[in-house]
């Protein structure tokens, strides 16, 4: 079952590791959210993002997450893969086994996001038992 909800971003600080010509860089981003939804509380993530370009970008890393997913209380980590194209960006995440405890230990938590404008994303996430 599929459950939806948004994050807003609350912090975002991006320093550059490496540049070459033309918006071709290397950079490194801290970033705090905020949920609402089905997925209610806060997360870090930290990001290594390689753009092609100055609209075009790749990016993964882990977030953690503390609050409570479907009524659940706990934390978990998951790790993302994910894209940045002419300002939209979107990632494809999963729970790393193990992560999750409190009463999300034991579970498979996978899920999507998509950003909109002004710092806000949707996501939609499924919640299994390992």
């Amino acid at each position: 079952m599929a459950f939806e909800g948004s994050f807003s971003i609350l912090k975002w600080n991006e320093e550059i590791l490496k540049e070459k010509s033309e918006g071709i860089k290397t950079s490194h981003a801290s970033i705090e959210q905020s949920y609402t939804g089905s997925m209610v509380g806060e997360s870090t993530i930290e990001f290594l993002m390689s753009y092609q370009a100055p609209t075009s970008a790749k990016f993964t890393g882990f977030e953690s997450f503390i609050g409570v997913i479907n009524g659940l209380r706990g934390t978990v980590t998951f790790q993302h893969i994910g894209m940045f194209e002419n300002g939209v960006a979107s990632s494809e995440f999963a729970s790393i086994d193990g992560s999750a405890t409190g009463e999300l230990a034991g579970k498979s938590i996978t899920g999507n996001f998509k950003s909109g404008e002004s710092g806000k994303a949707e996501y939609v996430i499924e919640l299994n038992e390992r």
